[in-house]
């Protein structure tokens, strides 16, 4: 088996980042993999880029979706998780948390956290 990583950009505060990590937790847990490290990231992967400019989308998606609201401590990061396991578990994995992330179907809808896998 390899080490892989889930990549998931996000804007969050501590709760919702806490929520999408007890996702890939349980998600993993499930599988026949293991977690050795995930990180938060505040400058993409291969990049200058700063999350902040790279998820530009994701926290004009929250204002579009909470007009008027405070975006509190919200801030865009990217989750890194990497995972040992075979390429199909990775696959089912990330799969996984994507519905997860996004349970309702495809009908217009409001996500908790504003999220994208990379």
């Amino acid at each position: 088996m390899k080490t892989r990583t889930l990549r998931f950009g996000l804007y969050a505060d501590e709760q919702g980042l806490a929520r999408v990590r007890e996702l890939v937790d349980q998600t993993v847990g499930r599988r026949i993999a293991r977690i050795v490290q995930a990180d938060v990231a505040r400058t993409c992967a291969h990049s200058s880029l700063t999350t902040t400019e790279a998820y530009e989308l994701l926290v004009e998606q929250w204002a579009f979706e909470h007009p008027g609201q405070n975006s509190g401590e919200r801030e865009a990061v990217e989750l890194r998780v990497h995972l040992v396991c075979s390429l199909r578990t990775w696959r089912a994995i990330r799969k996984s948390v994507i519905k997860g992330l996004c349970p309702e179907g495809t009908e217009p809808h409001t996500c908790r956290v504003p999220w994208c896998a990379v």
